[in-house]
């Protein structure tokens, strides 16, 4: 990932992880991305619905993720993705952390 998709990225889940309006439309556009088969999908009229700089912070991402040859992932962050995933989401959290 490059510096400024990085950035991009690191700010959106700061908002996701927040207790703002937009950061459920945040979390949905990195859940979206993380397993969106799982936990859902990122419905495109959630732009209309942040502010402009978050807005081009997940155009950023979102182009950086075009550009890539293979699906690329961000797992460096599944840490902070997990507490996106137990806040936002924590029936599935609960239900993946039980014992198989």
């Amino acid at each position: 990932m490059d510096e400024n998709t990085r950035g991009a990225f690191e700010r959106l889940l700061a908002i996701a992880r927040s207790d703002t309006g937009q950061a459920r439309r945040v979390a949905n556009f990195i859940l979206a991305w993380w397993n969106a088969e799982s936990l859902g999908g990122f419905d495109l009229a959630d732009l209309f619905g942040v502010d402009t700089q978050i807005a081009a912070d997940m155009a950023a991402v979102f182009s950086w993720l075009a550009r890539q040859n293979n699906a690329a992932y961000p797992t460096e962050y599944r840490a902070a993705i997990e507490a996106v995933i137990a806040e936002w989401r924590p029936d599935i959290w609960t239900k993946a952390q039980e014992p198989a």
